[in-house]
């Protein structure tokens, strides 16, 4: 061979390594990534878990089905945290400039993690979406662009079993002189809603004790030992992995009956109950909306994704509780996703658009039945002060072998939670050097743009 057929051979080949690397750019601007913080391991894995797969079935479905986000393929990454708070920031440093655009939004599926990146969210412009969970007061979107508690927030959890207790006794001022323990983790998760119970005990003269739990749970033989000495009319658990079940075994080797135990709606899974047995039958927990069952989103989750053998975890658990939870959790992000596409177009976008849709969701009951989340979840409306955009709850009870509902909805008072919410935000914002959102000339502002 000549050296000048080496040469052509070379710049045809060139061309040829060219061109592949042009399609795989062209492949991958169109792409969309969403990372996915998870805990598969430790002794979090089986309530982690069942949520994880839950919100990658969901990437998976809208992929095979719809074929991606308005034209833009979804691609994801895990990163297992254990539940750890450094892992998990290690985990958003590392994913947080994946994919063309970088991370669309996060969810670390803890609170502890939630208050480690707040501060870099808002640096970084990446949406923190924390479902359920994470800084009650950032519900206040004009003191937390970047944070969204979306359904509600743990001082929402506290109010709404406040309003239950109330209830069942025959009115909130029946609740006066009754003893309520709260039994939790003692992390930045149990103790979120302990400002929202002491300011309603004082409201309605209950007596209110707290009794911390040591990570990961397993050892409460002190916190119910003062159970069994104080004897509360109730135990409200915020627990969750293994605390949850532990909790139920000691409140049998105590005596204390499970119709007067509601936990949090992260210790309200089937992980929780099935462990303890017969035992657990009566226990009651709050709903982050929705219960167990299958409704017609799981119904396409099984038809287009473990139909074809491309199911994340085990096809019973879809349904289940946590699995749902999670499946809400990525249908919110792909919602706000959809919703950014709206201003900015379908094609890839940073987590600053990603936060403009997040803050202008409207999912009507119209919206989410057309979703397949009919009887899963109610509408939820944001706005630039408003990051929850829902407040509800209900109850549901353990019979056994399933959850059933036992409550009607409940909203939280939000005439109670709204200065709270105000005040602790301005605390963080003074700590921080920060200035308010002014919501009026930000939303002036994106008008103007809109027109021309």
């Amino acid at each position: 061979m000549t050296f000048k057929a080496v040469r052509t051979l070379a710049a045809a080949a060139g061309v040829v390594a060219a061109l592949a690397g042009a399609g795989s750019a062209l492949a991958q601007a169109k792409e969309q990534f969403v990372p996915v913080l998870v805990y598969r391991t430790g002794p979090y894995a089986p309530n982690g878990t069942p949520w994880a797969n839950g919100f990658v079935d969901y990437l998976k479905l809208v992929t095979a089905r719809d074929g991606g986000i308005g034209g833009v393929k979804i691609i994801w990454e895990e990163c297992e945290t254990g539940y750890a708070t450094d892992r998990g920031v290690e985990c958003y440093e590392r994913l947080k400039g994946k994919g063309p655009t970088g991370a669309a939004a996060f969810n670390p599926l803890s609170t502890g993690i939630t208050f480690a990146l707040t501060d870099k969210a808002l640096v970084d412009k990446i949406p923190i979406v924390t479902m359920g969970y994470g800084r009650s007061e950032s519900a206040d979107g004009e003191a937390f662009p970047y944070n969204f508690p979306l359904l509600g927030s743990y001082w929402v959890a506290a109010d709404i079993l406040v309003q239950h207790l109330g209830k069942v006794n025959g009115g909130l001022d029946k609740l006066k002189g009754k003893k309520i323990a709260l039994v939790y983790h003692d992390s930045p998760f149990g103790r979120e809603p302990i400002p929202l119970l002491q300011e309603r005990s004082k409201m309605h003269g209950f007596e209110l004790t707290t009794l911390p739990v040591t990570h990961p749970g397993v050892e409460q033989k002190a916190a119910w030992l003062q159970i069994r000495q104080n004897r509360p009319d109730y135990v409200l658990l915020w627990g969750w992995g293994v605390m949850n079940a532990a909790a139920i075994r000691e409140a049998v080797a105590t005596g204390f009956p499970r119709d007067r135990m509601y936990g949090v709606w992260w210790a309200g899974a089937e992980p929780d109950v099935t462990p303890v047995g017969a035992d657990a039958k009566g226990y009651h927990a709050l709903t982050l909306q929705h219960g167990a069952g299958i409704s017609k989103v799981h119904q396409e989750i099984l038809k287009h994704v473990h139909d074809k053998g491309q199911g994340t975890g085990p096809k019973d658990e879809v349904g289940q509780v946590l699995y749902t939870r999670g499946m809400m959790n990525a249908m919110l992000v792909v919602e706000g996703i959809k919703r950014a596409q709206d201003r900015y177009g379908k094609k890839p976008l940073k987590g600053e658009e990603v936060r403009w849709g997040l803050e202008n969701l409207t999912l009507t009951q119209d919206k989410l039945d057309a979703l397949g989340f009919a009887g899963v979840m109610r509408p939820v409306t944001t706005v630039c002060r408003d990051h929850q955009g829902s407040q509800w709850g209900r109850v549901h009870t353990w019979d056994g072998g399933k959850w059933n509902f036992s409550s009607d909805w409940y909203e939280a008072d939000m005439s109670i939670l709204r200065p709270m919410i105000r005040k602790t935000a301005d605390t963080y914002l003074a700590e921080k050097k920060l200035t308010r959102r002014d919501c009026a000339a930000d939303v002036a502002a994106q008008g103007a743009a809109a027109k021309k």
